[in-house]
């Protein structure tokens, strides 16, 4: 994910948190999963694997997706503590927005093409 892409997902993550639409923290996002409240989440892959091991097979028996796209203190910091281990998006419209911007970078990551060198035409 480029810079440009981490620095809109850190913002809307921020205006999820001032508008109530997300929950921070492993425990948080727990609980929103068991409710069927979750309709996206943000895992950070740099977090203890005690808390990878806690939130990860409750999102994936839930069918929740996620994405591992921000460090732990990265994605502290756009919800305003110092690290969180997960974030969970609760509104739907937010939770598609973010999912197209960190998918959407995942893509085009992927498919870089190749320069193709220069060619006469004959």
């Amino acid at each position: 994910m480029d810079d440009a892409a981490r620095r809109k997902l850190a913002n809307l993550l921020g205006l999820g948190v001032r508008g109530r639409m997300v929950v921070v923290g492993v425990e948080q996002v727990r609980m929103a999963a068991t409710k069927n409240k979750l309709a996206f989440a943000i895992v950070a892959p740099d977090a203890s694997k005690n808390s990878l091991d806690k939130v990860l097979p409750l999102l994936n028996a839930r069918r929740v997706r996620y994405a591992e796209s921000l460090g732990a203190d990265e994605l502290g910091a756009a919800v305003g503590r110092q690290s969180t281990a997960a974030v969970g998006i609760v509104d739907s419209r937010l939770a598609r927005g973010i999912r197209a911007l960190v998918e959407g970078a995942e893509a085009a990551r992927e498919t870089r093409v190749e320069p193709t060198p220069n060619r006469r035409k004959v």
